[in-house]
């Protein structure tokens, strides 16, 4: 008498089928876009810089509403083009009020690792930048519903000048060395002054099946070696005037649904 077969082997076919039709993607999206390696995603900033404000609230909170956050590893870096001096002590671009919410920024990150709660915090603030509102960034406590305690313990203490930083020696470390602020930097590649045209990278450079804003978007023509940078930088470096009268009209193409907020 043959003795039956492992029912191991049995499902090994099976098993195989489901690992072709898994491959071949078609409605299995979701399920893929899971498997699929997310595309790094980073921001070096600085939070008085109003290119790097209306960059965070016009462009980069879309990838929350359009589904693009499902395909990105997004980290932020509140530093920008500040200066460490030989004591220790940090300048900033924009002045002091700039270091204290870029430190404030920095501990808004460490005390909530959550992305989806220390972005919305920060595109709060952020938003205020654009609105020339940024010393009210206290409101934004209780318009999200969060306790300010870690926060505020943070960066009146030592520890929002040593996440700053670390901040301070990720960014000097940029290889390529960045040249202005907003410095987007999709996989590893900066994107140059091309860097409103982030999402189109992201989904070229995700290998899973991509989400649904990729088929409206058009990749990169050329490769950004070849992209020319201007020189100069691309913020507002006297002062605090940080919008024309013209920018300041414009409305945010992006809205955040934040509670107890009509904006």
């Amino acid at each position: 008498m043959i003795a039956p077969r492992p029912r191991r082997l049995l499902l090994l076919p099976v098993a195989l089928l489901l690992l072709l039709l898994a491959a071949a993607g078609g409605a299995l999206s979701p399920a893929a876009a899971e498997g699929a390696k997310k595309v790094s995603l980073v921001l070096y900033y600085e939070s008085l810089c109003p290119y790097c404000s209306r960059f965070i609230v016009n462009h980069l909170a879309g990838i929350f509403e359009d589904g693009l956050i499902d395909a990105v590893d997004l980290r932020l870096v509140p530093y920008g083009n500040a200066r460490v001096g030989s004591n220790g002590d940090i300048s900033c671009q924009h002045g002091p009020y700039e270091c204290l919410l870029n430190t404030v920024e920095a501990c808004a990150i460490d005390a909530w690792p959550d992305l989806d709660v220390h972005f919305r915090f920060i595109y709060c603030v952020e938003d205020l930048v654009v609105k020339r509102q940024y010393k009210e960034w206290e409101s934004c406590f209780q318009k999200l519903g969060l306790d300010p305690k870690p926060v505020t313990e943070c960066y009146k203490s030592e520890q929002g000048h040593k996440l700053e930083l670390k901040y301070a020696n990720q960014t000097d470390a940029l290889v390529p060395p960045h040249r202005y602020v907003p410095w987007v930097v999709v996989d590893g590649q900066p994107l140059l002054e091309d860097y409103e045209n982030f999402e189109a990278y992201v989904c070229k450079a995700y290998k899973g099946s991509p989400p649904k804003v990729c088929e409206g978007l058009v990749h990169p023509p050329v490769a950004l070696e070849t992209v020319v940078a201007r020189s100069g930088v691309t913020y507002n470096s006297g002062g605090i005037e940080l919008a024309t009268a013209e920018e300041e009209g414009r409305d945010s193409k992006i809205k955040m649904r934040l509670p107890d907020d009509e904006n």
